[in-house]
Protein backbone atom coordinates (compact mmCIF):
# COMPACT_ATOMS: atom_id res chain seq x y z
CA UNK A 1 0.00 0.00 0.00
CA UNK A 2 1.35 3.46 -0.92
CA UNK A 3 2.37 5.89 1.84
CA UNK A 4 2.57 8.92 -0.47
CA UNK A 5 1.54 12.06 1.37
CA UNK A 6 -1.25 14.15 -0.10
CA UNK A 7 -0.38 17.81 -0.79
CA UNK A 8 -1.91 20.45 1.46
CA UNK A 9 -4.66 22.37 -0.37
CA UNK A 10 -5.86 24.76 2.36
CA UNK A 11 -5.44 28.48 1.56
CA UNK A 12 -4.99 30.87 4.47
CA UNK A 13 -5.46 34.61 4.77
CA UNK A 14 -2.29 36.57 3.90
CA UNK A 15 0.20 37.13 6.69
CA UNK A 16 3.34 35.67 8.21
CA UNK A 17 4.15 32.28 9.66
CA UNK A 18 6.90 32.72 12.24
CA UNK A 19 8.70 29.40 12.61
CA UNK A 20 11.10 28.88 15.51
CA UNK A 21 13.40 26.06 14.46
CA UNK A 22 12.86 26.42 10.72
CA UNK A 23 15.86 24.68 9.19
CA UNK A 24 15.01 21.01 9.71
CA UNK A 25 12.43 18.53 10.96
CA UNK A 26 8.95 19.78 11.78
CA UNK A 27 9.90 23.44 11.39
CA UNK A 28 11.24 23.01 7.87
CA UNK A 29 8.22 20.98 6.74
CA UNK A 30 5.86 23.53 8.30
CA UNK A 31 7.63 26.45 6.60
CA UNK A 32 7.17 24.82 3.20
CA UNK A 33 3.54 23.88 3.91
CA UNK A 34 2.55 27.33 5.14
CA UNK A 35 4.19 28.92 2.10
CA UNK A 36 2.09 26.73 -0.18
CA UNK A 37 -0.97 27.72 1.89
CA UNK A 38 -0.32 31.39 1.13
CA UNK A 39 1.71 32.68 4.09
CA UNK A 40 5.04 34.47 4.01
CA UNK A 41 7.58 32.77 6.24
CA UNK A 42 9.92 34.19 8.86
CA UNK A 43 12.28 31.46 9.99
CA UNK A 44 14.42 31.52 13.11
CA UNK A 45 17.17 28.91 13.27
CA UNK A 46 20.61 28.39 14.79
CA UNK A 47 22.99 26.76 12.35
CA UNK A 48 26.71 26.66 11.86
CA UNK A 49 28.35 26.61 8.44
CA UNK A 50 27.92 22.85 7.99
CA UNK A 51 24.14 22.89 8.43
CA UNK A 52 23.38 26.37 7.10
CA UNK A 53 22.48 24.98 3.63
CA UNK A 54 19.44 23.33 5.25
CA UNK A 55 17.96 26.71 6.16
CA UNK A 56 18.91 28.16 2.79
CA UNK A 57 17.10 25.30 1.05
CA UNK A 58 13.92 25.93 3.06
CA UNK A 59 14.05 29.66 2.25
CA UNK A 60 14.44 28.91 -1.47
CA UNK A 61 11.45 26.57 -1.38
CA UNK A 62 9.34 29.25 0.31
CA UNK A 63 10.27 31.74 -2.40
CA UNK A 64 9.63 29.15 -5.10
CA UNK A 65 6.07 28.95 -3.75
CA UNK A 66 5.74 32.67 -4.43
CA UNK A 67 6.04 33.85 -0.83
CA UNK A 68 8.51 36.06 1.02
CA UNK A 69 11.18 34.37 3.14
CA UNK A 70 13.00 36.17 5.95
CA UNK A 71 15.36 33.87 7.81
CA UNK A 72 17.38 34.76 10.90
CA UNK A 73 20.32 32.66 12.09
CA UNK A 74 20.13 33.57 15.78
CA UNK A 75 19.56 32.04 19.20
CA UNK A 76 15.78 32.05 19.62
CA UNK A 77 16.14 32.07 23.41
CA UNK A 78 18.18 35.31 23.47
CA UNK A 79 15.87 38.22 24.43
CA UNK A 80 17.90 40.78 22.46
CA UNK A 81 17.93 38.63 19.32
CA UNK A 82 14.22 38.02 19.76
CA UNK A 83 13.52 41.74 19.94
CA UNK A 84 15.64 42.35 16.83
CA UNK A 85 13.77 39.69 14.84
CA UNK A 86 10.36 41.05 15.85
CA UNK A 87 11.48 44.59 14.94
CA UNK A 88 12.76 43.43 11.55
CA UNK A 89 9.54 41.56 10.90
CA UNK A 90 7.51 44.61 11.88
CA UNK A 91 9.45 46.68 9.32
CA UNK A 92 8.99 43.99 6.67
CA UNK A 93 5.24 43.81 7.23
CA UNK A 94 4.59 47.51 7.80
CA UNK A 95 1.18 48.43 6.42
CA UNK A 96 0.27 44.77 5.94
CA UNK A 97 -0.85 41.82 8.04
CA UNK A 98 1.36 40.59 10.86
CA UNK A 99 1.94 37.10 12.24
CA UNK A 100 -0.93 34.69 11.70
CA UNK A 101 0.93 31.57 12.83
CA UNK A 102 3.64 31.12 15.46
CA UNK A 103 5.22 27.67 15.62
CA UNK A 104 7.62 26.81 18.45
CA UNK A 105 9.70 23.87 17.24
CA UNK A 106 12.97 24.32 19.12
CA UNK A 107 14.78 21.09 19.86
CA UNK A 108 17.98 22.07 21.65
CA UNK A 109 18.45 20.73 25.16
CA UNK A 110 20.49 18.52 27.43
CA UNK A 111 20.00 14.75 27.37
CA UNK A 112 21.48 13.51 30.63
CA UNK A 113 20.18 11.56 33.65
CA UNK A 114 19.19 13.29 36.87
CA UNK A 115 21.18 10.83 38.94
CA UNK A 116 23.58 7.99 38.21
CA UNK A 117 25.47 5.45 40.28
CA UNK A 118 28.52 5.54 38.03
CA UNK A 119 29.91 9.05 37.61
CA UNK A 120 28.39 12.18 39.13
CA UNK A 121 29.91 14.32 36.36
CA UNK A 122 27.54 12.70 33.87
CA UNK A 123 24.37 13.98 35.53
CA UNK A 124 22.59 17.09 34.34
CA UNK A 125 23.73 20.33 35.93
CA UNK A 126 21.54 23.15 37.18
CA UNK A 127 22.66 25.39 34.33
CA UNK A 128 21.88 22.68 31.75
CA UNK A 129 18.42 22.20 33.24
CA UNK A 130 17.78 25.94 33.13
CA UNK A 131 19.00 26.22 29.52
CA UNK A 132 16.82 23.32 28.38
CA UNK A 133 13.77 24.77 30.09
CA UNK A 134 14.37 28.23 28.60
CA UNK A 135 15.00 27.10 25.03
CA UNK A 136 12.36 24.38 24.82
CA UNK A 137 9.59 25.92 26.93
CA UNK A 138 9.63 29.40 28.41
CA UNK A 139 11.07 31.02 25.28
CA UNK A 140 7.61 30.56 23.76
CA UNK A 141 6.19 33.01 26.31
CA UNK A 142 8.91 35.53 25.45
CA UNK A 143 8.10 35.36 21.74
CA UNK A 144 4.37 35.83 22.34
CA UNK A 145 5.05 38.78 24.65
CA UNK A 146 7.33 40.38 22.05
CA UNK A 147 4.80 39.96 19.23
CA UNK A 148 1.90 41.26 21.30
CA UNK A 149 3.99 44.18 22.54
CA UNK A 150 4.88 45.13 18.97
CA UNK A 151 1.27 44.78 17.82
CA UNK A 152 2.25 42.12 15.29
CA UNK A 153 0.15 39.14 16.45
CA UNK A 154 -2.98 39.18 14.32
CA UNK A 155 -6.43 38.69 15.78
CA UNK A 156 -7.36 35.07 15.11
CA UNK A 157 -3.72 33.98 15.01
CA UNK A 158 -2.65 30.43 15.79
CA UNK A 159 0.09 29.46 18.24
CA UNK A 160 1.51 25.94 18.08
CA UNK A 161 4.22 24.27 20.13
CA UNK A 162 5.79 20.89 19.43
CA UNK A 163 5.60 18.62 22.46
CA UNK A 164 6.24 14.89 22.76
CA UNK A 165 5.03 11.77 24.50
CA UNK A 166 7.98 12.31 26.84
CA UNK A 167 6.05 15.09 28.58
CA UNK A 168 4.16 12.40 30.49
CA UNK A 169 6.47 9.38 30.24
CA UNK A 170 9.93 8.67 31.64
CA UNK A 171 12.76 7.64 29.33
CA UNK A 172 16.49 7.18 29.98
CA UNK A 173 18.41 10.49 29.87
CA UNK A 174 15.29 12.35 28.67
CA UNK A 175 14.52 13.95 32.03
CA UNK A 176 15.58 17.55 31.29
CA UNK A 177 13.64 17.58 28.01
CA UNK A 178 10.67 15.86 29.67
CA UNK A 179 10.52 18.66 32.25
CA UNK A 180 10.68 21.24 29.46
CA UNK A 181 7.93 19.57 27.44
CA UNK A 182 5.63 19.43 30.46
CA UNK A 183 6.29 23.12 31.09
CA UNK A 184 5.67 23.90 27.42
CA UNK A 185 2.24 22.30 27.61
CA UNK A 186 1.47 24.34 30.73
CA UNK A 187 2.53 27.51 28.90
CA UNK A 188 0.21 26.64 26.02
CA UNK A 189 -2.74 26.25 28.38
CA UNK A 190 -2.04 29.61 29.99
CA UNK A 191 -1.61 31.36 26.64
CA UNK A 192 -4.88 29.84 25.43
CA UNK A 193 -6.64 31.31 28.45
CA UNK A 194 -5.11 34.78 28.26
CA UNK A 195 -5.32 35.19 24.47
CA UNK A 196 -8.88 33.91 24.03
CA UNK A 197 -10.36 37.47 24.15
CA UNK A 198 -8.25 38.27 21.08
CA UNK A 199 -9.42 35.24 19.14
CA UNK A 200 -5.91 33.75 19.29
CA UNK A 201 -5.66 30.00 19.85
CA UNK A 202 -2.79 28.06 21.40
CA UNK A 203 -2.31 24.30 21.10
CA UNK A 204 0.49 21.82 21.68
CA UNK A 205 1.13 19.26 18.95
CA UNK A 206 2.25 15.80 20.02
CA UNK A 207 3.67 14.16 16.94
CA UNK A 208 4.33 10.48 16.68
CA UNK A 209 7.94 9.37 16.79
CA UNK A 210 9.64 10.90 13.77
CA UNK A 211 13.12 10.31 12.38
CA UNK A 212 14.47 13.86 12.77
CA UNK A 213 17.94 15.19 13.67
CA UNK A 214 16.66 15.91 17.19
CA UNK A 215 15.42 12.34 17.73
CA UNK A 216 18.76 10.93 16.57
CA UNK A 217 20.43 12.63 19.53
CA UNK A 218 18.35 10.65 22.05
CA UNK A 219 20.24 7.70 23.55
CA UNK A 220 18.73 4.47 22.23
CA UNK A 221 16.89 6.21 19.40
CA UNK A 222 17.39 3.25 17.06
CA UNK A 223 15.26 0.99 19.29
CA UNK A 224 12.68 3.75 19.76
CA UNK A 225 12.33 4.27 16.01
CA UNK A 226 11.95 0.58 15.30
CA UNK A 227 9.47 0.06 18.14
CA UNK A 228 7.36 2.98 16.95
CA UNK A 229 7.41 1.75 13.38
CA UNK A 230 5.97 -1.58 14.52
CA UNK A 231 3.61 0.00 17.04
CA UNK A 232 2.01 2.49 14.65
CA UNK A 233 -1.22 1.16 13.09
CA UNK A 234 -0.09 2.54 9.73
CA UNK A 235 3.09 0.49 9.80
CA UNK A 236 5.38 3.48 9.42
CA UNK A 237 6.83 6.37 11.38
CA UNK A 238 5.25 9.79 11.47
CA UNK A 239 6.81 12.11 8.89
CA UNK A 240 7.33 15.87 9.27
CA UNK A 241 4.96 16.43 6.38
CA UNK A 242 2.17 14.63 8.26
CA UNK A 243 2.49 17.21 11.02
CA UNK A 244 2.88 20.15 8.65
CA UNK A 245 -0.37 19.26 6.91
CA UNK A 246 -2.18 19.13 10.24
CA UNK A 247 -0.76 22.51 11.27
CA UNK A 248 -2.05 24.13 8.09
CA UNK A 249 -5.47 22.54 8.53
CA UNK A 250 -5.65 23.68 12.16
CA UNK A 251 -4.84 27.23 11.05
CA UNK A 252 -8.02 27.47 8.96
CA UNK A 253 -10.77 29.81 10.24
CA UNK A 254 -13.04 26.90 11.12
CA UNK A 255 -10.64 25.74 13.85
CA UNK A 256 -10.87 28.91 15.91
CA UNK A 257 -12.76 27.20 18.75
CA UNK A 258 -10.03 24.62 19.32
CA UNK A 259 -7.56 25.87 21.91
CA UNK A 260 -5.62 24.86 25.02
CA UNK A 261 -5.16 21.26 23.91
CA UNK A 262 -2.46 18.70 23.37
CA UNK A 263 -3.32 17.36 19.91
CA UNK A 264 -1.88 14.05 18.79
CA UNK A 265 -0.72 13.87 15.20
CA UNK A 266 0.64 10.35 15.24
CA UNK A 267 -1.47 8.08 13.05
CA UNK A 268 -2.87 6.35 16.14
CA UNK A 269 0.55 5.48 17.58
CA UNK A 270 -0.27 6.49 21.16
CA UNK A 271 -3.47 4.46 21.34
CA UNK A 272 -1.77 1.34 20.00
CA UNK A 273 0.04 0.76 23.29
Amino acid sequence: MSTRLEPVSTRLEPGWALILGASSGFGAAAARAFAHAGLDVAGVHLDRRATLPLAESVAKDVEAAGRRARFFNVNAADPDKRAAVVAALADESRGGPGVRVLLHSLAFGTLRPFVTADDSEDVVSASQMAMTLEVMATSLVGWVQALVGAGRLERGARIFAMTSEGSSRAMPSYGPVSVAKAALEAAIRQLALELAPFGVTANAIQAGVTDTPAVRKIPGHEHMLERSRVRNPHGRLTQPEDVAGALVALSAPGCGWLTGNVIRVDGGEAIAG
